[in-house]
């Protein structure tokens, strides 16, 4: 674990973090048109945002080691700190995990920071994408094809070190309506939220002082998903946690599927969108129409959180299972975001167990429930 680069009281930048765990009625956001590159970059006038990004790629000769990784850049608006003069004054705060699985050899390796914005630490600019925090940074910069985006992940993390460029084959994904994605019953309730899948994954990983470049595997196999998510409040008071799945298919398209989850197991809300190979526009599920059913468990000797990591998920273009690749893939980030979930590289498959793809699947609110401290 990396000690905060601040030293803020645990409550205080929990409290600052507020949104991302819950989000009371209040205004609902206006929906209106994202517009690029602005809408890459922050939004600090809202109270949370996240850049999520997740992938796999190969390393080595054929037929090459399969790794897992993640990097997710969190900030946070502290409210109660906008109207204060000194400098010092944590106005904004800035969070990031990395996650690197090693699927051969059974591990998963997790890291965090936290730190204020500010004083050449942490920074989470407007108009792009470009966040760092310390020796991590997630920076957008245009490829080659107009429109098109290529993400360079740096962070060198404790024992392992991304080094990952991540570069746009398809076009930006809205999720919700045209961006606006509902996230409860209420209409406050709601984030502004969009993905880039099947973007294509080059560069290198390092596991203890070991170098690895990434292989010219098939396009299957090295490719990432990001995800962009901003909103002033985000989750009905109800849900004690969320389940999310974001997954490349093999054949270029794209599966997005999620429910809050009630304290009983049912859910709240639910939601996702599919996108074919070779369309530009998504087609956004109606909540009813998405369910997450657990097949297997698996729990966690460290928090002893029991976590679904096999599900049945139905939704209006087909019903899949989803199979995590590697059972013990639970983060422990009470060193900076102060929750535990699960996350992990995991499976698609048809009816008939046929991998259809890979992606990652997020389970939050099993090993306690997401709530202020």
């Amino acid at each position: 674990m990396v000690l905060p680069a601040v030293s803020l009281p645990r409550r205080r930048w929990l409290i600052g973090l507020g949104a991302l765990a819950w989000g009371g009625r209040g205004a609902a956001l206006p929906a209106r048109a994202l517009a690029f590159p602005h809408d890459h970059g922050s939004h600090p006038q809202l109270r949370t945002e996240w850049w999520y990004l997740t992938g796999q790629a190969r390393t080595g000769p054929a037929p090459g080691r399969l790794w897992g990784f993640q990097i997710t850049f969190f900030r946070s608006r502290v409210d109660a700190a906008q109207g204060l003069r000194s400098a010092f004054a944590a106005r904004q705060l800035i969070f990031a995990h990395a996650a690197l699985t090693d699927v051969q050899g059974g591990r998963q390796l997790h890291d965090q920071r936290i730190a204020r914005a500010g004083f050449g630490i942490a920074e989470a600019l407007e108009g792009d994408t470009h966040i760092r925090l310390r020796d991590w940074s997630l920076v957008r910069q245009p490829s080659s094809t107009p429109g098109s985006s290529r993400y360079e992940i740096r962070a060198q993390a404790g024992g392992f070190a991304l080094e990952l460029d991540c570069t746009s084959t398809q076009p930006v994904l809205l999720q919700g309506d045209a961006g606006l994605s509902r996230k409860g019953p209420d209409a406050s309730q709601a984030s502004y939220y969009y993905s880039q899948p099947q973007l294509a994954v080059t560069g290198a990983v390092t596991v203890q002082g070991q170098r690895m470049a990434v292989t010219d595997a098939p396009a299957p196999d090295n490719r990432a998903w990001l995800d962009h998510e901003y909103s002033q409040a985000l989750l009905h008071p109800d849900a004690v946690g969320w389940d999310w799945i974001g997954m490349n298919l093999h054949d270029g398209s794209a599966l997005t599927a999620f429910q809050l989850r009630l304290a009983n197991g049912g859910a709240l809300w639910a939601g996702g969108s599919w996108r074919r190979a070779g369309a530009s526009d998504a087609r956004a599920f109606e909540p009813q129409a998405v369910r997450f059913t657990p097949l297997r468990h698996w729990r966690s000797a460290s928090s002893g959180a029991r976590y679904p990591v096999q599900w049945r998920v139905d939704t209006p273009v087909g019903s899949f299972t989803v199979q995590a690749l590697l059972d013990a893939q639970e983060l422990d980030s009470r060193g900076s975001t102060g929750t535990i979930y699960w996350e992990g590289l995991s499976e698609l498959q048809d009816g008939a167990g046929r991998a259809l793809g890979r992606g990652y699947l997020e389970m939050t609110g099993y090993a306690q429930r997401l709530r202020l401290g």
